[in-house]
């Protein structure tokens, strides 16, 4: 390990010393073209001195939860009873200033609330990537270039104006920031200085966060007073094809058809008023009806997945109950607090997930998989679920017995096992005790311990990190091992 580490810091240098020179070529165009917009050469040279690419936000361009998610999944950790809670708090900390931006823009303070939850958890999650960097790099590599060169301007001016400033400006890969996560083009055009400081500051300020939100909402059609929608109770039969966002009737045309409320109480509505029938999950699971205002939260992100969210979210922290059908799934979602109940029964089990913080990042699927494959749950998919959650709920990891009986362990090589029913198989084959079965070339180890009885009692799949220690363990062993033959067969 002392030789890599003297290698890094040899080779750290040498980096630094060569800067891509594509990436410089795309930043000298990118000042001629901010110059053309008014950002000062001073600006320019000041904010992208030491600037490198971050490749990293390439792969995400295709990756957007709100899109590839299933959305039992993505609703379940984004309107949960822990998201309600602390919106309801924020509605009495803030009633003052949400009367006063309501009252200016005509958007009712759930629907603003539920947008700061959603986007930064009430301000404590804004985003960890530096904007700049992101929307350099998105600026000179990959697809929509053009846009994103739009983005990174519009974030110098910013900063020329004041309204930001560079200092921990960080946000989402895409160059959202803030407390409502605006990109700068919106930020720009939409933002208000409603704290009266002189700053349009989406960042530092409550105040210009909550009324620049309302103030996109009204600039988006927002009619006050009405609904966004109701989940709605259809008839049997009922034609699927009728359903999509853009697909508006009149609301007497839907009643006409059969579908209610499914609370039962009536729409206070015009009979002409335009609507469309959504289906997110198909004609099994919730349906609803949804107005103008739902397409106002929809354009905040053109996702249904995501305004349906925000819309819901909504509802609950007015006092509602929340969704009445169930989805179509046998493995509903997790809400953050099983989010991370989860992470911490998988560290129990040795899996190197890195903190608890109810994200499901590749590590958490990773060690997910390993245990649907461990206990057979199919698919081996590394899904979060209720399943896998009850699953380990269920089976405790080994005790504090079995874990100092682990030092007293048995290595068996198995370069065949791969899996859960080969490791099993195998360690039963070795009779009681505590086994940690092998398959080197695949990296593989898993702990076992096996009772006298002869069921396996429990299965503790072991930490990559361990794995080089393992390896060395087994070697050992097999040395003495070989070295105990030997002198069976020098005995006369």
């Amino acid at each position: 390990m002392k030789r890599l580490a003297c290698l890094t810091l040899l080779l750290a240098p040498a980096f630094a010393a060569h800067a891509d020179p594509a990436f410089q070529r795309c930043l000298a165009d990118l000042q001629s073209a901010a110059a053309q917009q008014g950002v000062s050469a001073a600006t320019f040279e000041r904010h992208t001195a030491g600037l490198e690419p971050d490749r990293s936000v390439l792969e995400l361009l295709n990756f957007q939860p709100e899109f590839t998610t299933d959305i039992w999944d993505y609703l379940a950790g984004l309107v949960d009873e822990e998201r309600v809670a602390d919106g309801k708090a924020m509605l009495e900390e803030h009633r003052e200033l949400l009367e006063r931006v309501s009252s200016q823009y005509g958007v009712d303070p759930a629907t603003v609330v539920a947008i700061w939850g959603v986007e930064s958890d009430y301000g404590r999650i804004f985003g960890k990537r530096p904007i700049l960097t992101s929307l350099a790099t998105l600026s000179c590599e990959g697809r929509r270039q053009s846009f994103f060169r739009g983005e990174f301007i519009a974030t110098l001016k910013l900063l020329q104006a004041g309204d930001v400033r560079a200092e921990g400006l960080t946000g989402s890969w895409a160059g959202a920031f803030g407390h409502t996560q605006f990109i700068p083009t919106t930020y720009a055009r939409i933002a208000v200085d409603f704290d009266g400081d002189g700053r349009r500051d989406l960042v530092g300020s409550i105040p210009d966060a909550l009324a620049s939100t309302a103030n996109y909402l009204k600039r988006s059609n927002w009619q006050t007073g009405r609904p966004w929608g109701y989940e709605v109770k259809l008839p049997e039969g009922f034609n699927a094809s009728l359903a999509g966002r853009t697909n508006r009737r009149p609301l007497s045309d839907w009643f006409g058809r059969g579908v209610m409320r499914i609370d039962g109480q009536a729409i206070d509505l015009p009979g002409d008023t335009r609507s469309a029938l959504l289906l997110p999950a198909g004609i099994q699971g919730p349906a609803f009806l949804v107005f103008r205002n739902y397409d106002a939260i929809y354009s905040y992100n053109a996702s249904e997945s995501y305004a349906l969210a925000i819309a819901l979210l909504s509802d609950r922290l007015r006092g509602g109950d929340g969704l009445v059908a169930a989805w179509p799934t046998d493995d509903p979602g997790l809400s953050r607090i099983e989010r991370r109940e989860l992470q911490t029964l998988l560290l129990e089990r040795g899996h190197d997930i890195g903190e608890v913080d109810g994200l499901i990042g590749t590590n958490t699927r990773r060690a997910i998989r390993a245990e649907q494959q461990r206990l057979g749950i199919t698919p081996a998919d590394g899904r979060a679920g209720q399943k896998i959650l009850r699953a380990l709920r269920d089976r405790p990891p080994p005790s504090a017995a079995t874990e100092a009986g682990a030092a007293h362990y048995k290595p068996i090589q198995c370069d065949t096992c791969t899996t859960s029913a080969d490791f099993t198989a195998r360690a039963l084959e070795a009779g009681a005790g505590h086994h940690l079965v092998f398959n080197l070339p695949a990296n593989q180890v898993e702990y076992w311990h096996v009772e006298e009885a002869g069921p396996v009692a429990h299965s503790h799949p072991v930490p990559a990190a361990a794995v080089e220690e393992l390896d060395k363990a087994h070697a050992l062993y097999m040395a003495v091992e070989e070295l105990a033959a030997e002198h069976e067969q020098r005995k006369p």
